[in-house]
């Protein structure tokens, strides 16, 4: 599979951060003290982690234009986690606009990217620029579906499923090969074990599987040797190389 390239990236980005603002809009103080879709998170914690993660993905970004690589969090994990849970309770409005401004700084620096710019080194999973534009669209599409706000893995797009094929990847177990038969769509295979576990649904039924995600009642079916079987029990998410290595 192929991911997109930059201007159909940026594209998709501008579409995610305008389906957030529209979902986050209506969420009363109530709303976002109530719990999301992550397991012992309020929606506040997921929108004030959203802000914090665009703001860490912006620096990544104008580092990188000054020949810079920083830390993703300045401050580390630690200073993440308590940003987070200081700013979860704040009112919805202070949180919507923390959001909104951190996702702006966002796009506007790579908006303003010179082609050869999307290639320049980061800190972040040792990667390049490129790679911080594909993190914020996992962020905004993943967790706009978080905040259990009527807008689900069921209408994530094509591409971004295939995104998230691509990704998520490492997360077949070991000595497992994922044949993945979305409806109506090309075969996707991951990994490369010697046991084969065939998984037929709903791309975005799968897509949401492999991200942690609910899925429709009974949409995924699993088979081996021809035999039904039970979906296999993903690994954890590709992690963040540690600082220095």
């Amino acid at each position: 599979m192929t991911g997109p390239t930059p201007s159909a990236l940026l594209a998709h980005l501008h579409q995610a951060a305008s389906v957030l603002t529209s979902v986050s809009a209506p969420l009363t103080d109530a709303d976002t003290a109530a719990p999301s879709g992550l397991p012992g998170w309020t929606r506040g914690h997921v929108l004030a982690h959203l802000a914090g993660i665009a703001a860490a993905l912006a620096r990544q970004v104008e580092s990188a234009r000054r020949g810079e690589r920083v830390d993703l969090y300045d401050g580390g994990m630690d200073a993440r986690n308590r940003a987070i849970e200081g700013a979860a309770g704040h009112p919805a409005t202070e949180l919507r606009a923390d959001v909104e401004a951190a996702t702006q700084r966002m796009l506007a620096a790579l908006d303003t990217l010179a082609p050869d710019e999307w290639q320049l080194p980061v800190a972040f999973r040792d990667g390049v620029v490129f790679d911080t534009g594909l993190a914020l669209w996992r962020e905004l599409v993943i967790h706009t579906s978080d905040l259990a706000a009527g807008v689900g893995p069921e209408l994530w797009s094509r591409d971004f499923c295939s995104h998230v094929f691509d990704f998520l990847a490492p997360r077949v177990p070991a000595g497992t090969r994922l044949v993945l038969q979305p409806v109506a769509l090309p075969m996707v295979t991951l990994g490369s074990g010697d046991r084969a576990v065939v998984v037929h649904g709903l791309i975005t039924d799968i897509a949401g599987w492999l991200a942690g995600r609910p899925t429709s009642p009974g949409g995924l079916q699993a088979t081996a040797a021809a035999d039904g079987v039970d979906l296999p029990e993903l690994g954890p998410w590709p992690a963040l190389p540690q600082p220095g290595k």
